[in-house]
């Protein structure tokens, strides 16, 4: 591995990666852990500092993920310090200021306005209306229009959602006049409570039928590689629309295959993204494939333990070597089936403890447990609810057999909820 020195930096031989970690985020232990794997000299950025100092020590910054011209600012000034060869964001709250920065350092990167476009429900749907590609019939809702003649324009049933929250946060689906109404207020309070703007534009799409999937991919220069398709067997047909279970391979014909890989292409070029990781949802409802969403980051959560490549690559280093043009020759996904089920929180209270951990891990298949909230913790469902009670992983032989064991292990589990005071 050989890098070119820059300024301030003399026969530098390890890359150095600023990965842009939100506090919230679950992904800092992997990302770290990939960054280990390859060598590379790690600098973490976040929004405070007391979330990094313990961990990073002197390669912590504390950086505005949420002002992307100051972040880009705070970047630049770091980069003529110690020089980057990569500015890498792990959730959707980091993407854009990589994207600025990569831009304005000359690294590796999405066009912001791409990746601004991923940040806005609202803008990603006028995107790919212009490119004609397949989605839900939609509406913007303002705050001085009329929610239920909006949603009687787009054809019941609707769904309603925030334009800037993620993981299924404030999505409400609405099959009538009253219950739209209703949506609409909870999902004004639910962005309050997200410290967004109440008073914003929301989305108001019919809803599409079918079963879900996702995609998840590597962008190369505006190439798309498809590395997983995700089958999500549970129903999501709202009223809210939490996930579940994903499993890869898909179980779906490859011809249906085949057409989610083109409309996943199809979207991500209307886009305009060109670098790095996607993660895109979509329906199938007979030979239709519809258009859901498309982000400009790897799957969430935890989700990415259940994919590995080659002799026990993790995704995160997939994304680490992209980013800094490494070699990715022979680093297929795993032939096993694999899978992971993100453990929902049953009713909002007090988590008292999660039971029956050990019968859970014993399952056959299942390979991991992680329980993401500490006991005394409080814990909110969807759609008010941004975090997962946690996740169980499972690799075998088939699909199939990765589903039952994730199944079996969760109802092992004994989730001890003390009511809300």
């Amino acid at each position: 591995m050989s890098f070119v020195a820059g300024p301030g930096d003399h026969d530098r031989t390890v890359a150095r990666v600023l990965l842009l970690l939100p506090t919230a985020t679950y992904r800092a232990p992997d990302f770290l852990s990939a960054a280990a794997a390859l060598g590379v000299e790690v600098v973490v950025g976040s929004e405070r500092r007391q979330a990094l100092a313990d961990a990073m020590g002197d390669r912590a910054v504390v950086l505005p993920l949420g002002d992307p011209d100051a972040g880009v600012e705070a970047i630049a000034a770091l980069h003529a310090r110690t020089p980057l060869d990569a500015v890498v964001a792990v959730d959707d709250q980091g993407v854009l200021l990589a994207a600025s920065a990569s831009q304005r350092l000359g690294l590796k990167h999405n066009p912001p306005s791409a990746v601004r476009a991923t940040r806005d429900k609202l803008a990603m749907r006028a995107r790919l209306a212009e490119c004609s590609v397949d989605q839900p019939e939609w509406a913007p809702l303002g705050q001085g229009d009329d929610p239920v003649a909006t949603a009687r324009a787009v054809g019941f049933p609707v769904v309603v959602k925030p334009v800037s929250l993620s993981a299924s946060r404030g999505v409400i689906r609405a099959d009538d006049d009253r219950a739209v109404e209703d949506a609409v207020a909870r999902i004004r309070t639910i962005l309050v409570d997200a410290d967004e703007d109440p008073g914003g534009a929301l989305l108001i799409e019919r809803f599409a039928p079918g079963a879900e999937v996702a995609v998840e991919g590597l962008l190369q220069d505006g190439h798309l590689e498809v590395l997983a398709v995700f089958d999500k067997p549970d129903p999501l047909d709202g009223p809210y629309f939490e996930e579940t279970l994903y499993i890869t391979p898909s179980r779906l014909p490859a011809a249906v295959l085949a057409s989610i890989e083109a409309a996943a292409d199809e979207g991500v070029a209307a886009l305009g993204l060109r670098e790095g990781p996607v993660h895109a949802e979509l329906r199938v409802d007979g030979p239709n494939v519809t258009m859901l969403e498309i982000a400009a980051r790897t799957i969430g959560g935890l989700c990415a333990r259940a994919l590995r490549f080659g002799a026990g690559v993790s995704l995160e280093e997939l994304v680490l070597r992209h980013a800094l043009g490494l070699g990715r020759e022979g680093l297929r996904r795993e032939a096993d089936a694999a899978g992971v089920m993100m453990i929902p929180i049953p009713r909002r209270g007090t988590l008292v403890a999660v039971e029956g951990q050990a019968a859970a891990r014993a399952v056959p298949g299942i390979i991991g447990l992680e329980v993401a909230i500490a006991p005394g913790r409080p814990v909110v469902p969807l759609p008010e609810g941004d975090r997962y009670l946690g996740f169980l992983f499972a690799r075998a032989a088939t699909p199939t057999e990765v589903e039952h064991a994730l199944r079996v292990a969760h109802g092992r589990l004994d989730i001890v909820i003390a009511p809300a005071a």
